[in-house]
């Protein structure tokens, strides 16, 4: 029986994440919940799992929600430093990250220093401080493992592999609404930006799909946690997304992993592992593809693309200036503030105005962070 802690449990991941532990009762437990404000679907899961502890990170919704879990014998603790203690509680074996914004930095780290392992499926934490996260989890012995599709694909295809034998590492993309779309983008709307075609997901994402943000920010994930310079990953378009990441080795082979899209089958592998676990998730049927279809990525129509691979290469503070402006921009774009074509010119206006720290500690990464997000508010 593995206990877990489930950061971010009532979005899509962490609702994946316990259809999972529904699937397997006998392997996993629940042992912590945390949500940003999401009171209600929590207290449905506090019921049907019975955590320890619950954190409801923003205070007032904890002040006001504490006694009703305490009926049912649940403690509630709030903010970052209640974060960090669901992340540490005695007797957790692995802590599930799926918290949108930076917020999920510091119960990482904390996770981390108490020796649990790690599965990540947000972006901000490999992005922002990805290199130091890495380091610490080396010096503590413990595993950070992806929940992410493309590099949970990239992770099983590279496991044994030889780090001299790899010449590329290939990720792949849907293409996101606008891929055969002709003509300007620069009269695109947030419906038509949030109309992704092939799946329902978070406003933030869906317009990172739109964009290609999200394969610029997958590549610096990608570059910190297998250890290669940015310019030995390539993105490719694959509207079947049947396949979700390749390596190419020196001598031509190539590996590819390929599944049907479903999260539980990644998030499945990062708390069963190294074991597969037989169950009723949905297979693939080769004999039902017509054909599996790749093409490059138009990277003038989405310089987005671009901005993630020189923020990989810069390094230091600009992935996280690169993350934060993203974020503003996008919400700018969404309230009607900004244009389409607007997010990758503030992004990129943002990233030429920072001064790069090369060997950030947290607290830098911290700083950049702020600081991008008031430039970029500025620059509105």
């Amino acid at each position: 029986m593995k206990p877990l802690a489930i950061l971010g449990s009532t979005g899509s991941v962490g609702e994946n994440v316990l259809r999972v532990v529904r699937l397997h009762p006998e392997r996993f437990s629940v042992k912590a919940l945390a949500v940003h404000k999401n009171i209600e679907k929590l207290y449905e899961q506090a019921v049907e799992f019975r955590p320890q502890g619950v954190c409801i990170y923003d205070p007032p919704k904890a002040k006001e929600a504490a006694p009703r879990f305490k009926r049912i014998g649940i403690r509630v603790v709030t903010g970052d430093e209640g974060l960090q203690e669901v992340a540490t509680l005695s007797g957790v074996r692995e802590v599930i990250c799926a918290m949108v914004g930076a917020a999920g930095l510091k119960p990482i780290f904390a996770a981390i220093h108490a020796k649990k392992t790690v599965a990540i499926a947000n972006k901000e934490p490999l992005v922002m401080a990805g290199k130091l996260l890495l380091a610490a989890a080396a010096k503590a012995g413990v595993r950070v493992l992806p929940i992410d599709s493309e590099h949970s694909a990239l992770w099983q295809c590279l496991e044994k592999q030889d780090p001299a034998f790899i010449k590329k590492l290939i990720i792949t993309s849907s293409g996101g609404p606008f891929r055969a779309r002709k003509g300007s983008l620069a009269k695109i709307t947030p419906a038509q930006a949030l109309n992704h075609p092939k799946w329902k997901m978070g406003p933030k994402i869906t317009i990172d799909s739109a964009t290609m943000m999200n394969k610029g920010l997958e590549v610096i994930e990608a570059a910190n946690l297998f250890h290669v310079p940015a310019e030995k990953i390539d993105v490719l378009i694959h509207p079947e997304a049947i396949v979700h990441a390749l390596v190419e080795f020196v001598d031509g082979s190539h590996f590819a992993h390929l599944g049907v899209t479903d999260m539980r089958l990644p998030i499945q592998y990062a708390l069963s592992y190294p074991e597969r676990l037989e169950d009723a998730l949905p297979r693939l049927d080769l004999t039902r593809l017509q054909a599996l279809h790749f093409e490059k990525p138009d990277r003038r129509r989405f310089p987005c693309l671009d901005l993630g691979y020189a923020a990989s290469k810069i390094g230091g503070t600009m992935p996280t200036v690169l993350n934060a402006a993203n974020e503003i921009a996008v919400a700018a774009f969404l309230a009607g503030r900004a244009g389409f074509l607007g997010i990758p010119k503030i992004i990129e206006k943002t990233m030429s105005a920072h001064r790069l720290v090369r060997q950030p500690s947290l607290a830098d990464i911290f700083a950049a962070d702020a600081w991008a997000r008031e430039t970029a508010e500025g620059l509105l």
